[in-house]
């Protein structure tokens, strides 16, 4: 049965508004996906949605509504690793000089699903964290850097086991006892010798490892009734999302073979 939702987050970041700003409308695939706003109140936004709010650096909603979802129909929200079906999505940003310095974010993302109320929304909620953090993380370490996005998702039966993630963890040479915030070296598909990184994110659903030209994000959908999945936010000189994209995906074919 469709059923409203809502997910509200607020956090503050040592950057300025037009910074977020930045990263939030046309930097996306520096934390997120590739998206494109036509930069305007009633604007074209990606997966149909339309722009609703656009008020620089301070307010940003997109909005966009697929009635035929409701019918069994498809929606075009999530496209990047299977979302949640829906009727309605939409996304608001307030954006707030701090006190001092920095900036006050207070994000909103609501609408309707369609079913299975109750894990849709446990997953949306837990990928808005990780997201957020990857987003703070992007305007910390990256500012104004423009990134190359590519992605990968596993296939077969051993990619959606409950233990899917931690076999992609081992794989990529991360210590059991290591934390968030540890300096690390992992195995990355392509590299000729352990790359040196910092793990950013780690807990039972997403891992995040950062170097000083790229963002790994490894998602643990198996949770969720799918299968794990990678995303790369390469800033590096000569970054290559096709390549990137092929090297990660024989990666994962061979990690759950």
């Amino acid at each position: 049965m469709a059923k409203p939702f809502e997910i509200v987050r607020e956090f503050e970041v040592e950057v300025s508004p037009q910074e977020v700003w930045d990263a939030v409308t046309s930097g996306t695939a520096g934390w997120l996906w590739p998206m494109e706003y036509e930069p305007k109140e009633g604007g074209a936004g990606p997966y149909g949605s339309t722009v609703t709010a656009w008020d620089p650096p301070h307010h940003f909603t997109s909005r966009a509504e697929f009635p035929e979802a409701a019918e069994g129909g498809e929606d075009a929200e999530g496209r990047e690793g299977g979302g949640p079906r829906q009727t309605l999505n939409q996304l608001d940003h307030l954006i707030e000089p701090r006190q001092g310095g920095g900036s006050w974010v207070r994000y909103v993302h609501s609408g309707i699903l369609v079913d299975d109320w109750d894990n849709q929304y446990d997953g949306a909620s837990k990928h808005t964290d990780f997201y957020l953090h990857t987003l703070r993380q992007y305007l910390l370490h990256y500012p104004g850097r423009r990134a190359v996005f590519s992605g990968a998702d596993a296939t077969g039966t051993a990619a959606g086991a409950p233990d899917a993630l931690e076999v992609a963890a081992r794989a990529l040479g991360l210590p059991g006892d290591a934390v968030e915030g540890d300096a690390v070296q992992v195995r990355l598909p392509g590299a000729d010798a352990p790359v040196d990184a910092v793990l950013d994110y780690r807990n039972g659903y997403f891992l995040g490892l950062r170097t000083p030209d790229a963002m790994y994000r490894v998602f643990g959908r198996n949770n969720f009734g799918a299968t794990v999945g990678v995303t790369v936010h390469d800033f590096g000189p000569g970054a290559d999302a096709e390549g990137t994209g092929e090297r990660w995906q024989h990666w994962l074919d061979g990690v759950y073979a």
